[in-house]
């Protein structure tokens, strides 16, 4: 839906579009005083009528528990993933009915959408994560993504029923957490990042303290002492915003026995190995095409945090502080998989840090199923025995 010349000058100014001016939606407090309130805070609970309301035209497909994710490229252009797999529905929706959707599901996440933000990010009651762009950032319609992360709760164990990874694996990696080891999850969207880091984090000792930090809250670790903590975008006086950078800051005086970041995209990573150097364990998820690319993109993110960073003084941060490297993919058929686990061994050569294979996926000649994992020279146990 476009919105008007005199609709984009007055929210220029500040002052709210006749589409109910979604930045009032970020007052969390006047949201929790409104009326509408009732309805979205106790969504989880409610009858199936007051759903199809929140949803829409959606609703079959949210309930559909085989549907990964459902995304709009236009009101008469809605595509789902199944297992992986994207699909053209037959849905179709008037640029009024996206509008109103959004603005349902924002009413509960407590964040805004206008023409000085025209994107959002925000957490559904169910735990799914819903992304909006607007025009003029995109073309002509909202661009809307729901990702309802349907595996998120599963266990090492039962992620190794389902064959993303084999027995042994799973053990090495329970294990490889009950050490301590600082570990990074890599993979390409989709691959099962934050599913592999929410099974890590929960196979952690009952008795552990952990600090979550994300940019929306998805990850829900099966441990009983748990503090979330989540960014926060600015206001419309441009003030307020909180960064993971802050947020890692802040977990550090929260007495944590692990620290996760749920990802890492900018200048926060500087932060984490920093805090990775300090003693305490942690674990994140980044986007990568390999174990090898994940390192070396640790090394050039930190670069972002000012020119005084240097790359000579990130690899041997980089190389003390990342112990084991977790990399999954997605096939084109949908099917996720862990491909290899990489160990840093903590040396460097010409500026770039060393890594040692502890299991490679082999596939099957001509894509057939059933492949195998392959060991490296170096034993999982000495790994283990060693500390890093």
């Amino acid at each position: 839906m476009n919105l008007g010349r005199n609709q984009q000058n007055a929210a220029a100014m500040g002052a709210p579009t006749n589409r109910g001016d979604f930045g009032s939606l970020g007052d969390s407090e006047n949201f929790r005083n409104s009326k509408n309130s009732e309805t979205f805070e106790g969504l989880e609970k409610s009858d199936s009528s007051e759903k199809f309301e929140t949803f829409g035209a959606l609703q079959g497909l949210m309930d559909d528990p085989s549907v990964e994710e459902v995304w709009i490229n236009s009101p008469t252009r809605i595509f789902i993933a199944r297992k992986g797999v994207s699909e053209l529905t037959n849905i179709s929706m008037s640029s009024d009915d996206v509008a109103n959707l959004v603005e349902r599901l924002l009413m509960w996440g407590g964040r805004r959408l206008d023409l000085s933000h025209p994107f959002v990010d925000a957490r559904l009651p169910d735990g799914s994560r819903l992304h909006v762009a607007i025009p003029e950032v995109t073309a002509k319609h909202w661009a809307v993504n729901i990702r309802k992360h349907l595996i998120r709760g599963k266990s090492l164990q039962e992620l190794a029923e389902l064959n993303v990874m084999n027995a042994e694996i799973a053990d090495f990696l329970r294990s490889a957490v009950n050490c301590g080891l600082n570990i990074l999850v890599s993979g390409s969207t989709q691959a099962g990042k934050t599913t592999m880091l929410n099974a890590l984090v929960s196979s952690l000792p009952l008795k552990s303290r952990v600090i979550t930090i994300e940019e929306v809250f998805e990850l829900r670790p099966k441990i009983p002492d748990c503090v979330a903590l989540q960014t926060r975008p600015a206001n419309l006086q441009g003030e307020g915003e909180i960064a993971l950078r802050r947020l890692i800051k802040e977990a550090l005086r929260m007495r944590p026995s692990q620290l996760v970041v749920g990802e890492i995209r900018e200048a926060e990573a500087l932060d984490m190995l920093i805090a990775l150097n300090s003693g305490i364990p942690g674990m994140a998820t980044i986007h990568a095409n390999s174990a090898r690319d994940a390192i070396a993109k640790l090394q050039t993110l930190p670069l972002l945090a000012g020119e005084n960073i240097s790359h000579k003084f990130i690899a041997p941060v980089v190389a003390s502080a990342i112990d084991l490297v977790v990399h999954l993919s997605i096939a084109p058929d949908g099917f996720r998989r862990v491909m290899e686990i990489e160990h840093v061994n903590g040396r460097i050569e010409s500026d770039r840090v060393e890594l040692e294979p502890l299991f490679k996926y082999q596939a099957k000649e001509n894509g057939a199923s059933g492949g195998k994992y392959l060991t490296g020279l170096i034993s999982p146990n000495t790994v283990l025995e060693s500390g890093r």
